[in-house]
C-alpha cells in the first residue's frame, strides 16, 4: 500500500520530503506514464507519494527582482492564459503543443522539468531563455541553471530531500513578436516535429532565441541526444555577420546523436534537425 501525503504548507512539504523521501507529485501527467504498470493495475509509484497541489508557494506567477517567476506546480493552462505577467512567446508556443487541453489543465512546468526527458517539450525553450531553478530543502535553497540540472535521460541533480520550488527567467529574455522585435534586433524560433501538432511526444524539437543588440544567440535541440543539445560554436557563428549556412550545419552535425526508438529513427532525427537549423538560419537572416 502506497503511503500518501498532501501537505497544506511549504514547510510541511519539506519536512515530509526530508523524513520520508516521498516522491513529489504535482500534476502527475509524466509520473503516471513513467511508473505505469500493466493494464488494470495502479502505477508503481514507490512507497510514499507527496502531493503538492495545495502548496501556495508552488502556484506563484509574478515578476520579482528582475526575473519572471513561475511556480513549479502552476498548471500549463494557467501559463497559456496568463495576461500578466507576460509569458515568453517561445515558451507559450511549446506549451500549446504539449498533449491535449485536459492534460494541460493538470500538467505542470516543474513536472516536465524534473521528468528530465530529452524529448520534453518545454526544455529547449527554457534553456535558451536561460531558466534558473530554485531547489529547496529544510533550511537550504540553491539556484542552478536548467542546463546543469539535467544530467541524462530521466536523471537530475535533485537531492533526495529537495523539491523544485520555482523556475526563474531573466526578464531581459522575455519578449514577444508584438514588440516590433525586428527593429530591436530580437527574434526567436521554435518548431516541434511529431506525429501531430499536440497530444504526441516530440520526435525532435528546436528552439532558438536571439538579441543582436544584446549580443546573444542561443539554440537548443530536444530528442537528439541524451540531454538537450546546445551548439555553442554555431551560436557564435550566427552572431558573426552573415556566415555560410554550410559552415553552421557542419558545426552542428557532430553534436546531433539521436537514437532509434518507437517514435522515429536516428537517421530521420538527425536529418530533420539539420533541416530545422537551416530553417532557423533562414529566419534569422531575413531579420538582418
Amino acid at each position: 500500500m502506497v503511503k500518501t501525503f498532501r501537505p497544506e504548507t511549504w514547510k510541511e512539504a519539506l519536512e515530509i520530503r526530508k523524513e520520508t523521501g516521498a516522491l513529489p507529485f504535482a500534476g502527475g501527467t509524466d509520473l503516471m506514464v513513467k511508473f505505469r504498470s500493466v493494464a488494470g493495475e495502479d502505477p508503481q509509484l514507490g512507497e510514499a507519494v507527496l502531493f503538492l497541489d495545495r502548496i501556495p508557494e508552488l502556484k506563484v506567477l509574478e515578476e520579482s527582482d528582475g526575473f519572471l517567476v513561475l511556480g513549479a506546480a502552476v498548471p500549463l493552462t494557467d501559463l497559456l492564459t496568463a495576461k500578466k505577467p507576460v509569458i515568453p512567446e517561445i515558451l507559450r508556443q511549446a506549451l500549446k503543443e504539449i498533449a491535449a487541453p485536459g492534460l494541460r489543465n493538470r500538467a505542470t512546468l516543474g513536472g516536465n522539468i524534473v521528468n528530465a526527458s530529452p524529448a520534453g517539450d518545454s526544455l529547449p525553450p527554457l534553456i535558451v531563455l536561460e531558466a534558473l531553478l530554485v531547489l529547496e530543502s529544510m533550511g537550504k535553497s540553491r539556484r542552478i541553471s536548467l542546463e546543469d540540472f539535467i544530467t541524462g535521460p530521466g536523471k537530475t541533480i535533485l537531492a533526495p530531500d529537495e523539491i523544485l520550488r520555482e523556475i526563474r527567467i531573466p526578464l531581459e529574455n522575455v519578449f514577444s513578436p508584438g514588440e516590433n522585435s525586428r527593429d530591436r534586433g530580437r527574434g526567436f524560433y521554435y518548431r516541434k516535429v511529431g506525429t501531430r501538432r499536440a497530444n504526441a511526444l516530440a520526435k525532435l524539437s528546436l528552439a532558438a532565441l536571439w538579441d543582436r543588440k544584446a549580443g546573444f544567440f542561443r539554440m537548443a535541440a530536444g530528442a537528439v541526444g541524451p540531454r538537450i543539445v546546445r551548439f555553442p560554436a554555431a551560436e557564435a557563428l550566427f552572431l558573426s555577420g552573415k556566415p555560410p549556412v554550410k559552415e553552421i550545419l557542419d558545426l552542428c552535425g557532430p553534436l546531433i546523436v539521436p537514437i532509434d526508438d518507437q517514435r522515429s529513427t536516428a537517421a530521420y532525427r538527425k536529418k530533420v534537425c539539420l533541416n530545422l537549423i537551416n530553417h532557423c538560419f533562414t529566419r534569422y537572416m531575413e531579420e538582418l
